[in-house]
């Protein structure tokens, strides 16, 4: 095959990838917000408590091992080993097979232990939901590594829309449906007799969507694989199961570890907010509810670094390569255009989330009013932290390309290390409580993203100026906020008395935003935010340089 070919057949594959994560998501954006409508902020902390041992689970089994088989299946394709291809696939499915089993086997059998773990007994049921989910994901892991490896990407992209469908429509069906048992009279008294209001049931009813999405996904992936496959005859003789399965662990243990950083302290640090909300006494009873604000809010602040991933990924290669060619100028000009970039499109988005966010809330969760206008105030500093969390995505991948792959971990640590540590502090305060919560997040952020910028300084040739970097896009950023602000403040109150309070709000939030986007629009192209080259490493990015007309 041709370079052309080649470079053909991966940019093919990555597009289908990106599309994939597209679909996945918006749908996943969906999912959330019906399901917050749902379940309220009581049912987001059990499902919250669920998804959180499932993830660090998940991770453990299939953050680096999928990657692994790929890299292993596609070195072997290249050389043209056709058995040993199959026979790291068969040596690698039953090492799956064992962790998904085991996985599934302990939140299974030990969800009440966990659910205590985590300090939310409540918890139990959405765990157990979650339990056979755990076993399908590990062996979609191996399947999925497999595929990729011989470069066919569809076999991924498909499995995982039908993850996300399932957990769209089943899940909010299923929840639906146990809201609806829960309030019938007779259930109702039986569950406020055993002092619950079956919130932990619908959670559970949510979360099963997700098990029922990878079970789908699975049974799709084991079609696939017995209706494509295509015997060839090869004369090469694998290395021993025992060897393959060193090589394996060899390339993914690395990448499980500092994938798993941030999911382990996530589990401790819900563990600590929890609990110290329990040890205050006039909160015990909702601590439940407190979290499940503050979840409503970080469900928000975690779609645009979803977005900008895809973008950061296609302009570092361009980086790497320009490494390898020892062209420094070049590699310098491509992260300055990363961060350009990066900082154009994210600081307005969180700066908008920190003056609009409670608005938004507000009206995307019109059947649980109160805990939206609870959750707003943790839109302010959440908004913020929005930035730094698109910045680390950045500046962990800009330090895997200059080969420090260590520095990321070190980084993700300390940051979880502040973030645990002042939730300890803060959340037990009880004039604080759960608003340290968003405080601490954003600590956690802020340290992970200057340690990484300072290391990003001293490992790049050519030093990046940072002032004159974020500069424009803080000031541009700055004057959308304050016009959002304005315009949504001056239409809410101008429609008050003529519109019910919901599509007040609703068209205040429309206004506020259009006319945020257009003030930033505007600053963008007079302050000359972006300029040609920060777009040509980005899909579509030549549509987008004749239309700002960037030179």
């Amino acid at each position: 095959m041709s370079n052309q070919s080649k470079k053909s057949s991966f940019m093919g594959g990555a597009a289908i990838l990106a599309s994939a994560v597209a679909i996945v998501k918006i749908l996943g954006a969906v999912y959330k917000i019906p399901f917050g409508n749902i379940v309220g902020s009581e049912g987001q902390t059990y499902f919250d408590v669920g998804y959180r041992i499932y993830n660090i689970l998940l991770t453990v089994s299939t953050a680096g091992l999928p990657l692994a088989i790929s890299r292993l299946t596609s070195q072997a394709q290249a050389q043209g080993r056709e058995n040993e291809k199959r026979k790291i696939f068969r040596t690698a499915i039953w090492l799956f097979f064992a962790l998904g089993l085991i996985g599934s086997l302990l939140m299974y059998f030990k969800a009440d232990w966990l659910a205590g773990l985590m300090n939310e007994p409540l918890g139990f049921w959405p765990i157990r939901a979650l339990a056979p989910a755990v076993f399908c994901v590990c062996v979609l892991a191996c399947i999925r590594g497999y595929t990729q490896g011989q470069g066919n990407m569809v076999p991924t992209a498909v499995s995982q829309i039908i993850e996300v469908v399932c957990k769209l429509f089943v899940g909010l069906a299923l929840a639906w449906l146990i809201l609806q048992q829960c309030q019938q009279p007779e259930i109702a008294q039986q569950l406020a007799l055993a002092g619950s209001t079956g919130t932990e049931y619908v959670a559970a009813g949510a979360i099963l969507g997700v098990t029922v999405g990878e079970v789908a996904a699975l049974i799709f992936l084991l079609i696939y694989l017995f209706t494509h496959r295509t015997p060839s005859e090869s004369l090469d003789v694998p290395e021993s199961s025992g060897a393959l399965i060193k090589k394996v662990l060899a390339i993914g243990i690395p990448i499980t570890l500092s994938n798993s950083a941030m999911s382990i302290i996530n589990v401790v640090d819900t563990s600590i907010v929890l609990g110290r909300l329990q040890d205050i006494p006039q909160l015990a009873d909702e601590a439940a509810t407190l979290y499940g604000q503050y979840s409503f809010g970080m469900n928000l602040i975690n779609l645009p670094p979803s977005f900008v991933f895809p973008v950061t990924m296609s302009l570092i290669p361009f980086a790497a390569a320009a490494m390898a060619r020892h062209d420094n100028a070049q590699a310098n000009r491509i992260v300055s255009s990363a961060f350009r970039l990066i900082a154009a499109l994210t600081i307005p988005a969180g700066v908008g989330l920190s003056v609009l966010g409670g608005p938004i809330l507000v009206m995307f969760y019109p059947m649980q009013q109160e805990d939206a206008l609870a959750a707003g105030p943790h839109m302010q500093l959440l908004g913020i932290a929005c930035i730094f969390i698109c910045l680390m995505t950045l500046t962990n991948v800009i330090l895997q390309t200059y080969g420090r792959e260590i520095i990321p971990i070190c980084t993700v640590i300390a940051g979880g290390v502040t973030k645990v540590v002042s939730n300890y502090v803060l959340v037990g305060n009880p004039d604080i409580n759960i608003y340290g919560a968003p405080i601490s997040t954003l600590l956690c952020y802020m340290v992970i993203v200057l340690l990484n910028l300072f290391f990003v300084w001293k490992y790049s040739a050519e030093k990046p100026r940072y002032l004159q970097l974020f500069t424009k896009p803080v000031i541009a950023s700055v004057l959308m906020g304050a016009a959002a602000w304005a315009s949504y403040g001056f239409l809410d109150r101008a429609l008050e008395g003529s519109l019910s309070a919901y599509k007040a709000n609703a068209i205040a939030v429309f206004g506020g935003i259009l006319v945020g986007v257009i003030v930033y629009f505007v600053l963008v192209i007079t302050m000359r935010i972006l300029r040609a080259e920060d777009l040509k490493g980005v899909p579509h990015g030549g549509k987008v340089i004749r239309l700002l007309h960037l030179r």
